[in-house]
């Protein structure tokens, strides 16, 4: 990432801040007028700042420890199905089942209560959420018991991405939140490193795919694996609570009523990234109010300057959370037959790919083993290796997704359409394999497509 403080050029071109596009896209008094001025502010003020060693080293790493352990833990999944099948000889899927609700409790959870209860708290307590539940679970007696563990692994696994997310952005010049897009490298050093881990321990302690009897005494290293996973998260943890000054995101003050809170934080980011900050706790209370102000009386003046009132209780946040899913908004996204297609596709494209690349990931490992056996050419060896190869496979392709959606003419659409094409098409094409090696080669395709694809959906 350079280190430049120059612009680059962005879709948002520097002024199409999340509240304008608000202001274009939703009527009027749907949003809380004074919130709505405010954030505007705020992010006038930010993108003032301009990128630092705040946003570009420190809130990247840490943000980014988010969304390694989002796709680490759908690996991690994936790669104990099959010794997990073999010694409880239970159906596979049912951990899949298990780990997705947790995974949708903790995506709904999270994400609305870091409305009312901070950005900072979530974001520092779900990996260790995860660290403590995945440990646990390495001592379960019985299928049951580590499908109830990895629901609630998952429930903090739930949180990460969503949260880091808006932490990162809220945080982010409007110019430079492509960032987001390479923000996804992470995701893939978090399925290398499953992998990896994977490749050195599960060889050596575990039941061969053919073999007909699987004990646990022989089969001790999908145990191992999740509490070494389980301490990395811990391990991240500590790096998040201790090391890193996180400060609370100062659009979540602002909402809270903490103007005060809110402008330190904004002077604290600047101080660090050795700027100045202009931005006031007066111009904050001032935001929202009407600018015509009537000649009739002083007294008057005064008063008409004063911004309307603005809830700023736990519960007026997480009212402003539900707004945003009003069914009158909703029904805005099908005003027009244009509008109503667009809505429709991107909720299809969503949904598909939603469903396909979880369900594929998941099962790759799974995969691998159950076809090396079948082609009469895998062990456990490689199906590891094999699954640590198109895990870096997937690496470039964050920062090929970064550059590719920034090029004109190509943009996200382009990336997007391109890339999950060529995703379903090495899908097809690895149903042609009839070795190890050529459905790795389908498999390493599919990889680097479909984390271009997705990168360019997050974007």
């Amino acid at each position: 990432m350079s280190t430049s403080d120059h612009s680059r050029p962005s879709t948002l071109a520097g002024v199409q801040t999340d509240v304008k596009i608000t202001e274009q896209v939703l009527p009027e008094g749907s949003v809380d007028p004074v919130y709505q001025a405010r954030a505007e502010l705020l992010n006038d003020t930010i993108q003032r700042i301009g990128m630092g060693r705040y946003q570009k080293w420190h809130l990247f790493i840490v943000a980014g420890f988010g969304w390694l352990a989002d796709i680490l833990w759908i690996v991690v999944a994936g790669i104990i199905l099959a010794p997990v099948v073999q010694e409880f000889k239970v159906q596979g899927p049912f951990l899949s089942l298990s780990t997705n609700i947790g995974l949708l409790v903790g995506a709904l959870g999270w994400s609305a209560g870091s409305d009312v209860w901070g950005r900072k708290v979530s974001f520092n307590i779900t990996l260790a959420i995860v660290g403590v539940f995945a440990m646990i679970a390495a001592a379960s007696p019985n299928f049951t018991a580590l499908a109830v563990f990895a629901a609630l692994w998952s429930v903090g696994v739930g949180g990460n991405f969503p949260v880091d997310s808006a932490i990162f952005l809220e945080f982010l010049p409007a110019t430079h939140q492509w960032l987001l897009t390479v923000l996804a490298i992470w995701s893939a050093f978090g399925a290398l490193i499953a992998s990896l881990v994977a490749w050195a321990i599960l060889p050596n302690f575990s039941c061969e795919a053919t073999a007909t009897e699987c004990k646990r005494s022989d089969n001790i290293g999908w145990r191992y694996y999740l509490i070494i996973m389980g301490g990395l998260m811990i391990i991240l943890w500590v790096f998040r609570f201790f090391v890193f000054k996180l400060h609370e995101s100062p659009k979540y003050l602002m909402g809270r009523g903490k103007l005060q809170e809110a402008v330190r934080v904004i002077h604290a980011v600047a101080k660090y990234n050795g700027r100045d900050a202009d931005l006031t706790v007066e111009q904050l209370e001032e935001a929202g109010a009407p600018r015509e102000i009537s000649e009739r009386t002083k007294e008057e003046d005064a008063q008409a300057l004063r911004p309307p009132a603005m809830d700023t209780s736990a519960l007026g946040a997480f009212r402003r959370t539900l707004r945003e899913y009003d069914s009158s908004l909703i029904k805005m996204l099908f005003a027009t037959p244009k509008l109503a297609f667009s809505t429709s596709l991107i909720i299809a494209v969503w949904a598909i790919i939603g469903l396909a690349v979880p369900l594929y990931n998941a099962f790759i490992p799974y995969y691998l083993s159950s076809r090396g056996a079948a082609y009469g050419d895998g062990s456990v060896y490689i199906t590891y290796r094999n699954n640590v190869i198109i895990g870096l496979v997937a690496l470039p392709a964050a920062p090929f997704g970064g550059w590719a959606v920034e090029i004109p003419r190509v943009g996200r659409k382009g990336t997007l359409s391109v890339f999950t094409i060529l995703t379903g098409v090495f899908l097809f094409l690895s149903t042609t394999a009839r070795t190890s090696n050529a459905l790795l080669g389908w498999n390493c395709g599919y990889s680097f497509a479909n984390n271009v694809s997705t990168d360019g959906i997050a974007s």
